[in-house]
């Protein structure tokens, strides 16, 4: 018998993404946007086996769960939103009401726990960029929630009459808009990061690690200190363990 294979979906914001896995493997992971439910279906029909589960999260809002609970099932499989609890694979949640807490940031919490297994900052970094914590026994400590890079450059460029969004770097010292721009949230964004870090390291008396994900992931790493890892769709990595069977 065949090990299953499962489906797993996060309905963002601004992207969909998905991937299919067997055995704690990826077979395939894509994205869509997600407005996009003709996306969506196109590429579900492609794929090259039928998914025994399918287990998903939604911050975009019940119409967009509705339409992907329908293409999905469509392939004849009936898609089962996972949602915040009081504990789940290892990770106490630790908010003042727990179902209130984003289902995207539980996922990465789980995601987080199943990689590392200690004390552990988690930084999902994308419309809206989260900084959480993890205790060493796996107890979601609390978070911060800010706006993401895009986020806050769309921001300063409605909100002001002289500021245009224009390509721009990171510098130590900016000498155009654009750069300033750019640089400002950047370093808004990575002191948020270090301010949380700083709080979980004298809270455990040690170094902690940090797990960045998320579409901003690559432009806030080479800014934050030794001990940050890369991982890519920790969120899809989270919902990966609930839909294996392991929480």
């Amino acid at each position: 018998m065949s090990a299953p294979t499962v489906l797993v979906v996060d309905a963002g914001n601004t992207r969909l993404k998905w991937g299919l896995a067997r055995e704690g493997r990826w077979l395939l992971r894509d994205a869509v946007d997600t407005e996009d439910a003709a996306g969506l279906e196109h590429t579900l029909a492609r794929l090259p086996v039928t998914p025994s589960a399918a287990v998903g999260c939604n911050v975009a809002g019940a119409a967009v769960g509705v339409r992907v609970s329908a293409v999905i099932a469509a392939r004849g499989v009936e898609l089962r939103w996972n949602i915040p609890r009081a504990s789940q694979a290892g990770v106490t949640n630790g908010y003042d009401e727990p179902s209130r807490l984003g289902a995207d940031r539980w996922a990465a919490l789980i995601g987080a726990w199943a990689q590392v297994g200690s004390a552990c900052v988690v930084v999902n970094a994308g419309t809206a960029i989260t900084v959480d914590s993890l205790s060493p026994d796996g107890r979601f400590l609390g978070g911060i929630i800010l706006p993401g890079l895009e986020t806050m450059l769309h921001a300063l460029e409605v909100r002001t009459a002289g500021l245009r969004r224009m390509p721009g770097s990171h510098r130590d010292f900016p000498t155009t808009t654009a750069d300033a721009m750019t640089t400002g949230v950047v370093d808004a964004a990575v002191g948020a990061v270090q301010r949380v870090q700083e709080r979980l390291a004298r809270l455990v008396s040690g170094q902690v690690r940090t797990l960045l994900s998320g579409g901003a992931a690559a432009s806030l790493r080479p800014h934050l200190a030794d001990g940050c890892e890369c991982v890519d769709q920790l969120v899809l990595e989270g919902l990966r363990v609930v839909a294996e069977g392991r929480g």
